[in-house]
């Protein structure tokens, strides 16, 4: 099937290959015409479809080739045919197995999906019976109706010229197991029968890889490991940018790449209409505001001020209140990842506070990120970016002392990392560090002394709740030992040599 293309306010969105899928079982279906839910080759999107806005693939699919030659669309075909072809061969295995009669289930022709206006719904095939979760999927190639247990993994890639991103809004329902839906770019709210706000799925990527950039101006503020990644994605994909940075000299790459340059923080936010920060610590983002020349010298009634720094919800609280007490909107998008994945556009932004912020942000959240999640009230992000580099942290600590022990025990390191990339803790994460610690390759991709600086605030948020963190506490003395032999500036997997020193 295909989702046919349709101007939206964010772009032109093209013709589409995608299957039917199960939505999960906590996701309502939208009123009005009936409706499939999508998953779309090739990315990780998915969308509620119009059952009339399908066409089939295999008499379309030249057609829509010649029509997008983008390198993302070809990958969404060639995973298509990929499927289409392990499908078939499957199919020829089990030709006379199956029930007792040996019959098959009869072949039902591939569908484009079109959209048409601004109303998300679904697709299906006006001769099938509504999709519910109790319906059985069928099996069949041609249906595309393969759940989640069918065997094929919907992957994403990072490719930056033609990137998915996805939207996600925290539900103010009260059950935890849906709190988090996916939505599109546009934010379209549904209210439930409940009367409580809760998300629509709808398709979030610009899928032809282009950004419409938004007109505003933008102002950023330091440029450390991850803010010098996020300045040129946000350079690449045609934003007008103004930098400042603490040390000038590390503006001059980016003025080469079309930045303008602001003497002062307060210069930035008075010449830009959405100014953001990502600084090293909650000092620095209160100095960054409130010391001389701050930001909000600058701030006027419907300028934009966005928090990236990983800070205390605290500092988030005072510094919503000192922006919006002069007319300011303010947002907090604190991050997660690693210089790698700044420089690759391929961040996930965690936003709270002003969600009019959060929407005027969108093409530059697609720019510098793959997944932006808007949790409520300014300080959720803070809080939640905390927990993350707390489990991030504790976690880093916790390999780093098993490959100590290997070692001390006359167990082969690389052996260790082998089998333990085999199991169910394999991951990038795991496989990288592991590998950088055994090459003795400490270069920074995420700071040694704020990974522990994260661990200190979460011990605190703990504290405060009256929540034990045990395994943080012990994380952080040994975080605090490498400072001590200075691997302050090093990568968080410097915390192996806490261990041999």
């Amino acid at each position: 099937m295909y989702h046919s293309s349709f101007r939206g306010k964010l772009g032109r969105y093209p013709p589409w290959p995608g299957k039917v899928v199960s939505p999960p079982k906590d996701l309502k279906k939208p009123r009005g015409k009936k409706c499939h839910f999508v998953k779309f080759f090739g990315t990780e999107d998915h969308a509620w479809i119009k059952v009339e806005q399908l066409k089939p693939y295999h008499a379309h699919k030249e057609e829509m080739i010649k029509i997008n030659k983008g390198k993302r669309f070809q990958q969404a075909v060639d995973a298509v045919e990929d499927f289409l072809k392990k499908a078939k061969g499957k199919e020829q295995n089990s030709d006379g197995k199956g029930d007792s009669k040996g019959k098959k289930t009869p072949n039902k022709p591939l569908k484009i999906l079109e959209e048409d206006d601004e109303d998300l719904s679904a697709l299906k095939d006006p001769s099938e019976k509504d999709l519910t979760d109790s319906d059985p999927e069928p099996s069949t190639i041609e249906r595309l109706g393969a759940g989640p247990g069918s065997g094929f993994k919907w992957e994403s890639s990072p490719v930056k010229d033609d990137p998915h991103f996805h939207h996600f809004l925290l539900s103010q329902s009260e059950k935890p197991a849906s709190s988090m839906e996916p939505i599109s770019k546009r934010l379209k709210i549904v209210e439930e029968d409940t009367g409580s706000t809760s998300i629509q799925a709808a398709d979030s990527t610009a899928i032809n890889g282009s950004i419409t950039p938004t007109d505003k101006r933008i102002g950023f503020l330091g440029l450390g490991l991850m803010g010098s990644g996020i300045v040129s994605n946000l350079l690449k994909m045609g934003h007008v940018v103004t930098v400042w940075n603490r040390t000038a000299e590390k503006c001059d790459l980016f003025i080469q790449e079309g930045a303008r340059l602001g003497r002062t923080p307060a210069e930035v936010a008075s010449m830009c209409d959405i100014t953001f920060s990502c600084v090293s610590d909650p000092k620095a983002a209160r100095d960054l505001v409130m010391g001389p020349s701050g930001v909000l010298q600058g701030i006027r009634p419907g300028k934009c001020y966005v928090e990236m720094s990983t800070v205390d919800p605290e500092t988030i609280t005072e510094l919503s209140q000192v922006i919006t007490s002069r007319g300011g909107r303010f947002l907090e998008a604190p991050v997660a990842g690693s210089q790698q994945l700044s420089n690759d556009g391929m961040l996930v932004i965690l936003a709270a506070g002003d969600r009019t912020v959060y929407e005027d942000c969108s093409s530059c959240f697609q720019a510098m990120g793959k997944t932006s999640f808007f949790l409520g009230e300014a300080g959720n992000a803070a809080r939640m970016m905390l927990i993350l580099n707390m489990v991030q942290g504790s976690f880093m600590a916790t390999i780093a002392e098993g490959l100590t022990l290997a070692q001390a025990t006359g167990q082969s390191q690389q052996t260790f990392l082998d089998i333990l990339c085999q199991g169910q803790m394999a991951s990038t994460f795991v496989d990288q560090k592991c590998q950088n610690i055994l090459q003795g390759n400490f270069k920074p991709d995420y700071y040694l002394k704020h990974i522990q600086k994260d661990l200190r605030l979460a011990i605190s948020m703990g504290d405060m709740a009256n929540h034990p963190t045990p395994m943080a506490a012990a994380a952080n003395e040994v975080y605090k030992r490498a400072k001590a032999l200075d691997q302050s500036d090093n990568d968080i997997s410097a915390v192996y040599r806490a261990y041999i020193h």
